[in-house]
């Protein structure tokens, strides 16, 4: 019996990387093998040397076609089988063995925007709408846009298996946003590549593109991010290790920043519920630091903290690594 096997991978565009996919027919009870695609159309290798090398990492059920078919998430290598440039998961897969003892854990907060036909959905042609308040979990047809993709969305998440676990609509018309985890580094940043497939995916059937952009409309309008959840075992036990880590994340600013998404200095204003991207602060329940620690957490003297300076536009396997490697060093 054959299947159809979705091949997804990260490419090589920038400063932002895209998702690429191809099809590969199976016969049912073989195992994925590794695949080939050309580089050079993938902002991945030169003309002359253009192959490069996919080798499956994650495999889930394709909810679109059904059946037996399959999506698969694949890292990039070279033809000699190493990591290329742009697999970013390898360096990951590196700090979470490292600290495979800690059990940390991410749940991360994927923002998205809407557009169609050139501008914001459930922006009028030639205007704008009212200003922000009524939109975040609104609902109403005066209120929420794209509702039906976003249902669409997050049922074909479920079928395909994925840890999603929520999704709400936020700040600006036409923006949402869906969460995936708890799970381990390498799991929620799989997860959550196949979900923005899936995402893209779908909104084509509707006519509507879907932008990761930290800032997709300037002005008083919220930026988009990907606010991340983290604990460690020692973090879900004691309030002391919650401290460690956000003093940890302190020392090490410039780097996460830097690895934090394009566009970080247009979205970390300290306006629009962010702090500046210059600066760095943490506290409970305070959605204008850094570092946000939930104030059950406080009552409950253990449990995680929030990193809302991420950008939507992350690449999660560089934002895991960051703070996989800054909080647990100082936490070993």
């Amino acid at each position: 019996m054959a299947y159809k096997a979705e091949y997804i991978w990260i490419d090589g565009t920038e400063p932002t990387a895209k998702l690429r996919s191809k099809t590969k027919v199976l016969t049912d009870g073989t195992d994925l093998p590794i695949w080939g695609f050309d580089g050079s159309s993938t902002n991945q290798a030169p003309g002359d040397k253009s192959d490069c090398v996919l080798r499956p990492v994650f495999t889930c059920l394709d909810p679109i076609r059904g059946g037996a078919n399959k999506l698969v998430m694949c890292e990039v290598l070279y033809i000699d089988m190493t990591p290329h440039a742009t697999n970013t998961r390898a360096a990951l897969q590196t700090v979470a063995d490292k600290f495979a003892d800690q059990d940390s854990w991410f749940g991360i907060e994927q923002e998205y925007n809407f557009f169609q036909e050139g501008r914001p959905l459930g922006f009028p042609l030639g205007g704008f709408p009212g200003p922000q308040g009524p939109y975040y979990c609104g609902v109403g047809a005066d209120e929420v846009y794209g509702r039906e993709i976003v249902e669409a969305h997050m049922d074909a998440c479920l079928e395909a298996g994925l840890s999603i676990s929520g999704i709400n609509a936020e700040v600006m018309p036409g923006q949402w946003e869906f969460q995936v985890g708890p799970l381990g580094p390498l799991d929620v940043s799989d997860e959550l590549w196949i979900a923005r497939w899936l995402l893209n995916r779908i909104a084509e059937d509707f006519g509507v593109a879907v932008t990761i952009d930290a800032k997709p409309m300037a002005g008083d309008w919220n930026g988009a991010g990907a606010h991340t959840n983290f604990s460690t075992k020692a973090m879900r036990e004691n309030y002391d290790a919650i401290i460690t880590a956000c003093e940890a994340l302190g020392k090490r600013v410039d780097e996460h920043i830097a690895g934090y998404g394009t566009g970080i200095e247009q979205r970390l204003t300290g306006q629009h519920e962010t702090a500046h991207f210059t600066e760095f602060s943490y506290g409970v329940s305070d959605r204008g630091a850094s570092i946000r620690i939930p104030w059950q957490v406080e009552v409950d003297q253990k449990g995680y903290i929030e990193d809302r300076r991420p950008n939507a536009n992350i690449d999660p396997y560089v934002v895991t690594r960051l703070i996989v490697d800054t909080c647990c060093s100082a936490l070993a």
